[in-house]
């Protein structure tokens, strides 16, 4: 049968558009030209145009790159949706402490601190810096007594009162500020008297010495104290700025009392203008002196108080005692009012001593009296 060209190409053409008309999303093949198509069928073998691309395997508008032989292995794909692009790691962070098992865990309340309270400087006034010295003036109006002692062995009464007026006694200081509040004290006092009395009764005192009844005998005594102190703040601490100060006192004292008698109405020469001798052969003498002295550890306190800068309120107390032996005591109360590098003072002064009565005499008083002094600062 021999088949027409033109039915043949229209045959085609049907088919054509049928299967495009099926797959409307896929790019219609390239259509091949009637000169290819009637070629082919006066041939009878397809035959393949070098400048002709097969029309399954690329599109006319894109080309399509050839399909790999299922044969030959596969290069190894990723999947984008089961691997993401890799990221940069973030920074390593050092995880919390926990806990360890075997510690339990603390059920206390969290208790929070308060803030610390602000600190204010400690301020110094006048007197508790650089140094000072001074001096005053007492007139205690009180008589010491003499006596011999528990051991002494006199049989005699020795029991006497001093006489006399007191002088002015004498005093000076020295001090130096340490550290904010405390100070080093060194003080000195003296005081002396004399007068006469007429004994009722045979008296017996210093070296052997011993006066008839009725006898005018003279008297005088020297009282001198040194004394080192330590003022040591004890309250308020810390100061700040307030007025008031609290010290406990801690002190060496040497103490010496000087008892003096003469008779000076007894003869010193015979009827003849001789000299008497007593019974070593030396010309005799009435008078006689005893000296007795101690150290002792002395404990107090002292408190000042500050009405304003330069005027202040002092008063001091201390004192220590062996039973037996010596005893010392003391007190003063003072109104300081400063000037400049310049410091008034005046109140009261007590002070008492009792040497050991353990010796063959001992001496004992209790002073007190008004005083006046004056202190000179360098700061």
């Amino acid at each position: 049968m021999k088949i027409d060209r033109t039915g043949f190409l229209c045959l085609y053409l049907l088919s054509s558009f049928a299967t495009a008309y099926a797959n409307p999303q896929q790019q219609s093949p390239q259509v091949p030209s009637p000169v290819q198509l009637a070629a082919t069928a006066d041939d009878g073998a397809p035959q393949q145009n070098p400048t002709a691309q097969n029309p399954t395997t690329q599109s006319p508008t894109s080309p399509i790159p050839p399909t790999q032989n299922p044969t030959a292995p596969a290069p190894q794909t990723q999947n984008p949706t089961t691997q993401a692009p890799p990221t940069q790691a973030p920074p390593a962070q050092t995880p919390a402490p926990q806990a360890s098992p075997d510690q339990p865990t603390s059920t206390a309340p969290i208790v929070v601190a308060p803030p610390e309270l602000p600190k204010y400087p400690d301020v110094r006034l006048p007197g508790e810096y650089g140094f000072y010295i001074g001096v005053d003036g007492w007139t205690p109006q009180e008589q010491p007594i003499f006596n011999h002692g528990r051991n002494s062995g006199i049989i005699y009464n020795s029991y006497v009162t001093f006489q006399g007026k007191a002088k002015i006694g004498k005093g000076a200081e020295f001090g130096i500020a340490l550290g904010l509040h405390n100070s080093l004290h060194l003080s000195y006092l003296e005081t002396r008297a004399a007068g006469d009395f007429t004994t009722p009764v045979i008296l017996a005192v210093a070296g052997g010495q011993t006066y008839a009844a009725g006898t005018l005998v003279s008297t005088d005594h020297n009282i001198q104290a040194v004394k080192l102190s330590f003022d040591y703040l004890t309250w308020p601490y810390p100061v700040e700025s307030r007025k008031f100060r609290l010290k406990t006192l801690y002190q060496v004292q040497y103490v010496a009392a000087k008892a003096g008698f003469d008779a000076p109405l007894l003869p010193l020469v015979d009827a003849n203008g001789n000299i008497i001798l007593d019974s070593s052969g030396n010309p005799i003498s009435y008078a006689a002196s005893e000296t007795k002295w101690f150290i002792l550890p002395t404990f107090g306190v002292s408190a000042t108080q500050y009405l304003t800068r330069y005027i202040r309120l002092e008063a001091s107390a201390d004192g220590f005692a062996i039973p037996h032996h010596s005893t010392l005591y003391e007190g003063e109360s003072t109104l300081n009012v400063r000037v400049s590098h310049f410091e008034l003072r005046g109140g009261a002064k007590l002070f008492h001593f009792k040497t050991s009565t353990s010796q063959d005499f001992y001496l004992k008083g209790t002073l007190a009296s008004v005083f006046f002094g004056i202190r000179w600062y360098s700061r």
